[in-house]
């Protein structure tokens, strides 16, 4: 480590303690004593709770909030920063606020899966018609089509098994009919993306059971699952064929949705004139 990081680092080190004192005193102020189900008490010259009410509800000792609300170079762990945070009413931001300012390692409470998008998301996938757009999760469940999406895409004969899903989709399909031209280029990288995530869901049944299904249908599958192969999600030009327009190239863009964690807009763009005028095509068929 160069000098310049050390001192880059030790000044960002010694700013972080007075803004996390500014921080948990401002959060403070806000909670009253009716908040946590205290009597008001007289003369309270605090807005909020004292300081003694935040280290009682938290279970630590006054002395020590009090150093941490100071300022003072003290060491917090995840558990009491946590025992904190329930006590001054944090939302899952200013939670993560507070374990950056503190310079604790940040780890997110597990959330439920999302199972659809708002109108206002299904909106903006509908406006980008006739370019296909998808909402996945990071399993690959589709949450959300345009028309455009579901006309390029077969879904048909994975939801059958009652699986939404665009990898169980290209996997179980025979090989003429997935829409896909480069299957043995493309699929190997949405493989590898799907372990990649996978890495913050081990041991979760839902996950453990889409794995295991899907290798047990596809050997193909299997087989890739199995290189360990890892890569982030990203912008890709990829070929796909229709029965009735032919093929297009189409360039992928991934847009992450905020409240939505793990899951994606995924929006196809032509990537030639001809590419274009065939699902221009394909909407007029629709229609």
């Amino acid at each position: 480590m160069t000098a310049t990081t050390t001192n880059t680092t030790g000044a960002a080190h010694h700013r972080r303690r007075p803004e996390l004192a500014a921080f948990l005193r401002s959060r403070r102020a806000r909670v009253t004593p009716a908040d946590v189900g205290m009597p008001p008490g007289l003369r309270r010259r605090t807005p909020g709770l004292r300081r003694e009410e935040v280290a009682q509800l938290s279970g630590v000792g006054v002395t020590w909030y009090t150093w941490l609300e100071q300022g003072r170079p003290i060491n917090a762990s995840a558990q009491v920063l946590d025992a904190v945070a329930r006590t001054l009413r944090l939302d899952q931001p200013e939670r993560e606020h507070l374990y950056h300012l503190a310079e604790v390692p940040y780890a997110p409470h597990p959330q439920k899966a999302a199972e659809s998008v708002s109108p206002e998301i299904q909106g903006i996938i509908d406006a980008l018609d006739p370019r296909p757009a998808v909402v996945y999760n990071a399993r690959y469940d589709v949450l959300a089509t345009n028309p455009a999406y579901r006309d390029l895409f077969a879904l048909n004969r994975a939801e059958q098994f009652g699986i939404r899903n665009v990898l169980w989709t290209l996997f179980t399909l025979p090989e003429p009919a997935c829409p896909v031209v480069f299957r043995d280029s493309e699929l190997p990288l949405m493989v590898a993306q799907l372990r990649g995530a996978y890495g913050r869901h081990v041991g979760e049944p839902a996950w453990e059971s889409f794995v295991h299904r899907l290798s047990a249908t596809s050997d193909y599958f299997a087989e890739l699952w199995e290189s360990g192969n890892v890569l982030p999600p990203g912008p890709r030009v990829k070929t796909f064929r229709h029965e009735e327009i032919g093929e297009v190239r189409m360039t992928s863009v991934s847009l992450s949705i905020n409240g939505m964690p793990e899951c994606r807009i995924v929006a196809y763009t032509p990537n030639d004139e001809e590419s274009l005028r065939r699902i221009e095509l394909l909407r007029e068929l629709r229609d």
